[in-house]
């Protein structure tokens, strides 16, 4: 295989990356890092292994049988499609919210839009929904590899930048005291990092439609070195993200607003401070194609899973279905915007903590799926990567339990 066409191998693990790499990132780890140093970044790491294997099924089902998480679910019931619908009909509109409400406060402090962050919303998300309309899975597949790579060297140049002007040693002491306000942080830094588990249901339908692109079936080898890849560069950033909040915000005083257009500015005024003005095209090239990429990954991911969920419940779907999915979901994210666009950090926390809740539901489903008749004996993971999602599991309804007795 030439370098051209293991470049062209690429796609739905990246697709993966931009999805992820997002709020969980430039927010959450960047807050993990101002508020408590490096004393997170053991759970940065440790969710990373922790959710490998659910996500790294929904490659791999793909791969196995051509087809989707989706479809998998229904073979083992219905019942889990029904639940799946709503879960994801009830989060959708919080999540797109978040994401456009993110990229609309840096598109405004970047670019120095004028007017509120509800009309740039709107912009955004015009712009993301004709992008999507237009070109589809094929515009996502080229343009994520341009983003994922630029991201990646934007983001490591203002680390390095960061390090450089740090004269302070570094600490790992731990600083987090597992105490009901810090819990909450917590729980909502591990439901998103690197991406809520149903993205992997997201991953299946990309690994879907790059094999339904190709003439050749992709091998579980490409298909698995191109989710490694992306699945690896959402913890390297995501430590990038907590390094650069750690060293540049740590102790500074700062408190960020709740508000899109002011943590957006206190996060651009904050590093190019801390780090100098020449960092800026740095912080403003990574902070913005981070988001705009989950932004536009997320409005396609939706639909395109409710679009799939309605069909196999056997509900009568228009041929564009997709089409109106993106302008149901845009239409809910708009309207959503307008009531809470001072309370972004209040409705990040929210679609968080929801995310990590209904995280067992999705390991223990492409657990029980990926080891079923359904998949190929071939296909089905070794004994360590099962023991790595029994372990996974207890962690995830463990953690979830602790945080719901620390509520009542």
């Amino acid at each position: 295989m030439t370098i051209k066409e293991k470049i062209q191998a690429f796609g739905p693990g990246l697709l993966f990356a931009g999805a992820a790499i997002g709020v969980s990132h430039l927010v959450q780890s960047t807050r993990a890092g101002a508020d408590f140093g490096f004393s997170l970044l053991w759970a940065l790491v440790a969710v990373h292994i922790v959710k490998y294997p659910f996500f790294q099924f929904g490659a791999r089902y793909a791969n196995a049988t051509g087809d989707n998480l989706l479809s998998g679910y229904s073979k083992l019931h219905k019942g889990t499609l029904v639940a799946y619908y709503i879960i994801n009909f009830c989060s959708m509109f919080t999540i797109q919210a978040a994401v456009t409400l993110v990229t609309a406060g840096l598109a405004m402090n970047i670019f120095g839009f004028t007017g509120s962050a509800t009309t740039v919303s709107i912009i955004i998300t015009l712009i993301s929904a004709i992008i999507l309309l237009i070109g589809r899975y094929q515009f996502l597949d080229k343009v994520m590899k341009i983003i994922v790579l630029t991201l990646t060297i934007t983001t490591i140049g203002a680390l390095f930048i960061a390090s450089s002007k740090n004269t302070t040693p570094i600490n790992l002491t731990q600083k987090f005291h597992f105490e009901s306000v810090e819990m909450a942080f917590l729980i909502a830094f591990l439901g998103w990092m690197p991406a809520p588990l149903d993205v992997s249901i997201w991953q299946s339908l990309w690994s879907q439609a790059k094999q339904n692109q190709s003439t050749e079936k992709r091998s579980l080898k490409t298909t698995l070195l191109d989710f490694n890849v992306g699945y690896i560069s959402t913890l390297i950033l995501g430590a990038c993200f907590l390094g650069m909040g750690a060293l540049v915000m740590f102790n500074s005083g700062e408190v960020f607003s709740n508000g899109a257009l002011g943590f957006s500015k206190q996060l651009i005024e904050i590093y190019t401070k801390n780090i100098g003005g020449t960092a800026f095209i740095f912080i403003a090239i990574a902070a913005f194609t981070t988001m705009f990429s989950t932004t536009i990954t997320a409005l396609d991911a939706s639909p395109r899973a409710m679009q799939t969920t309605a069909e196999l419940l056997n509900y009568k779907t228009s041929k564009h279905a997709y089409a109106l999915w993106i302008l149901f979901l845009s239409v809910g994210t708009i309207i959503l915007i307008s009531f809470f666009t001072d309370q972004m950090l209040n409705l990040i926390k929210i679609a968080t903590i929801l995310s990590f809740l209904t995280a067992p539901f999705f390991a223990i489903l492409n657990y029980k799926l990926i080891t079923s008749k359904h998949t190929p004996v071939a296909y089905q993971p070794k004994l360590f990567l099962k023991i790595m999602s029994w372990l996974g599991i207890l962690f995830l309804i463990g953690f979830s339990a602790w945080y719901l007795t620390t509520l009542f």
